[in-house]
């Protein structure tokens, strides 16, 4: 028998696509399942963007690109974060198969053994494989509903040791939709040059955010910050690109350098085609974002207002993204569906198993007694699924 790695042994599988595959299952056998798992806009990928892929197939760039990207989109990449303040170059801009791609080359190139990273909790759950997968360890900095779930100065200088060598933020959140002001990212910000520390910005939802908050882009906020953060950033969540993998980094020229090594190793490059595409929706009309935003929001609002009629359930409203991340601890200790409920998990399973509503648990983003729920489905299935889990909970 082949004997499995020690680095293969740890990851374990993605929490939000392994309770995607269990409503596939369950849908497959017949079954009604309100699935509110996978955090995937329900939209089709804009008309003009896919012109551009069948236009790029007919031109025939339909062959390897350069590792990091072709110059074309790196330049579109540099021009959106030239127009927020942050003076780069295409050079500065590594193209990946998707954000998350982007976050494992950050990470691989650097930290390693012996080095420690910090991840605020609440966190998407593939920070801490992610970063266990280059050797490094992980710290977890625990915030509350009642801080917005946003980490404070205080917290982060308190989590730093002498192993400390990245923080990893992201705003908007996943899976919270907390928004960190410009104000509370400053004082991140001082405390990160203070500390001679390092920063991976994970900024793939700053184009879906609601009412007064406003995405800020981390890099900007500082003389000298730019040097030492990774903003990481893409097309799937604004543009509903899921499936055409593209996501990007932009960094320190020497950063980009070891990362675009570490691609052609790893992948050779970018898919040519989704490439062309992403240059569409960077470059073209951008009435199709603020459409599906406002549509975000709405839907945001409906299931505000629908867990808040929920017996037990407590959610902040979320300011970003197309998640609700909401308090179930009332339930831990009652039995639902045949099941005694002790942790988020088992909340997870019995709502699945019982009222055919499948959620993830909070466990899975390093938060006991909470549940996301993605809202980036129709209205119709949000009443739907809600209305089968007040049964459930009543």
């Amino acid at each position: 028998m082949i004997p499995i790695s020690k680095m293969a042994s740890q990851v374990q599988p993605s929490a939000t696509l392994a309770a995607g595959t269990k409503a596939r299952q369950l849908r497959a056998e017949g079954v009604q399942v309100f699935d509110f798992s996978v955090g995937e806009p329900d939209f089709p990928t804009p008309e003009h963007i896919c012109r551009a892929a069948f236009q790029a197939m007919k031109d025939g760039h339909t062959h390897y690109t350069p590792a990091h990207g072709i110059p074309e989109l790196r330049a579109a990449i540099a021009k959106t974060y030239r127009k927020v303040g942050l003076e780069i170059t295409a050079e500065q801009v590594i193209v990946s198969n998707g954000a998350k791609h982007s976050l494992h080359n950050s990470l691989a190139a650097v930290v390693g053994p012996g080095d420690e990273v910090i991840i605020p909790a609440p966190y998407w759950v593939s920070y801490s494989d992610l970063v266990q997968m280059t050797g490094s360890s992980f710290t977890l900095v625990p915030t509350t509903a009642e801080s917005g779930f946003k980490i404070s100065p205080e917290q982060l200088r308190r989590a730093i040791t002498k192993r400390s060598r990245l923080v990893m933020l992201n705003s908007p959140g996943n899976p919270t939709g907390s928004v960190y002001s410009r104000r509370e990212l400053e004082a991140l910000a001082d405390v990160v040059l203070e500390a001679d520390l390092n920063v991976i910005s994970d900024e793939i939802y700053e184009k879906l955010v609601f009412g007064d908050a406003k995405a800020t882009c981390f890099a900007t906020l500082r003389p000298g910050l730019a040097e030492r953060t990774i903003t990481v950033n893409g097309v799937s969540k604004s543009y509903a690109m899921t499936g055409w993998r593209m996501g990007w980094a932009v960094g320190p020229m020497h950063v980009i350098k070891a990362m675009t090594n570490i691609q052609s190793q790893e992948t050779s490059s970018p898919s040519s085609i989704s490439q062309y595409a992403s240059i569409a929706a960077l470059e073209g009309d951008q009435q199709c974002v603020e459409t599906m935003r406002r549509e975000f929001e709405a839907r945001r609002d409906l299931v505000c207002k629908r867990l808040a009629e929920l017996p037990g359930i407590r959610c902040a409203t979320p300011q970003g993204a197309f998640y609700a991340f909401f308090d179930i601890s009332a339930h831990l200790g009652r039995t639902l569906g045949g099941r005694k409920i002790t942790d988020s998990i088992g909340f997870c399973m019995a709502a699945l198993e019982a009222a055919h509503v499948n959620l993830v648990a909070g466990a899975a983003f390093g938060t006991e007694g909470y549940a996301r729920m993605s809202f980036a489905t129709s209205r119709e299935q949000i009443n739907g699924g809600l209305d089968r889990l007040g049964t459930f909970l009543q």
